[in-house]
C-alpha cells in the first residue's frame, strides 16, 4: 500500500502481527471515525516458529487493510535481533518527521516481553523527542516536527506496565469487533503457535467489564494527559 501524506495516526510494531493484536481495534475505531492511520512494521518475523517472511508480509498488508490503514515495512536488525541503536532511533524519527503524525502508538517498554517489543517502544519514545531537534543534521530532509501524544499498546497481559494508569478506548461497537477479529483472523500461519484471537478478545472483554463496557483496549500514555476543559475528559472506569 502507499502511505498517506500525513496521517492522524502512526503505528510502530516490531514484528507482523503485533499492531493487529495489539491494538487493532482501536485503529479501526480512528479510522471508522474519520482520522487516518499508518503502520510501520520492523521486521518480517523471521524467527517465528510458523510462516515465512513472505507469508507474513502479505498477512500484515491484508490486515491492515480490513482496519483502514495504510502499511509499510522497514529492516533495523531482523526478528529476535533487535538492539537499542542511535541510528534505529534517528530512523524512526525520520518517519515521524515525514508523516508529521498527531498521535503515536508503539509497544510498551516493559521488560517483561518479546525483547524486540520493549526495545523498539523504547526508540519510538526516544524519536519522538529527537523528531523535535531542528539541529539534527542527520534529519535535515524534513522539517522539526512535536507529536501531540504518544501512546504505547500491549501485545501481551505480560507487557502491560504496572505502574502507569491506563486510558480505556471503548471498542465495544459490534461492527468494530467484527472488523479486529478479522484483522487478527489474517495472521493464518501464528493460529498455528497459540490461540491469539481468543486471548485478545478475553484481554478485551476484562478491560470492558473493569470500564463498564462490553469491550475495550488499554494504552498507556508516555506523558500527562491535558484537556482544555474537563467536560473532554470522558467518564472513569469506577463504578460507584
Amino acid at each position: 500500500m502507499t502511505s498517506p501524506d500525513s496521517p492522524s495516526l502512526l503505528i510502530f510494531g516490531a514484528h507482523p502481527d503485533d499492531i493487529e493484536f495489539g491494538c487493532g481495534a482501536v485503529i479501526a475505531v480512528e479510522t471508522r471515525s474519520g482520522q487516518t492511520a499508518h503502520s510501520v512494521v520492523c521486521s518480517l518475523g523471521e524467527a517465528a516458529t510458523n510462516g515465512t517472511p513472505e507469508e507474513r508480509k502479505a498477512e500484515s498488508t491484508s490486515a491492515a487493510k480490513l482496519l483502514g490503514s495504510t502499511i509499510e515495512f522497514i529492516k533495523l536488525d531482523g526478528d529476535s535481533h533487535l538492539e537499542i541503536k542511535s541510528e534505529h532511533t534517528i530512523k524512526l524519527a525520520e518517519l515521524i518527521r515525514k508523516y508529521r503524525p498527531n498521535i503515536l502508538l508503539a509497544p510498551t517498554c516493559y521488560e517483561n516481553q518479546h525483547p524486540d517489543h520493549w526495545r523498539l517502544g523504547q526508540m519510538v519514545r526516544d524519536a519522538a523527542r529527537i523528531a523535535r531537534y531542528g539541529g539534527m543534521k542527520e534529519l535535515k530532509s524534513h522539517k522539526a516536527h512535536a507529536i501531540n501524544q504518544l501512546f504505547f499498546y500491549a501485545v501481551t497481559p505480560e507487557g502491560e506496565p504496572r505502574d502507569t494508569t491506563p486510558i480505556l478506548i471503548d471498542i465495544s461497537a459490534p461492527e468494530i469487533i467484527t472488523v479486529w477479529t478479522a484483522a487478527m483472523n489474517a495472521h493464518v500461519t501464528q493460529a498455528a503457535s497459540r490461540n491469539y484471537i481468543e486471548l485478545q478478545l478475553t484481554r478485551a472483554k476484562l478491560m470492558g467489564a473493569r470500564a463498564g463496557v462490553e469491550y475495550a483496549t488499554a494504552l498507556f500514555p508516555n506523558d500527562p494527559m491535558v484537556f482544555e476543559s474537563l467536560a473532554h475528559a470522558g467518564k472513569g472506569a469506577r463504578r460507584f
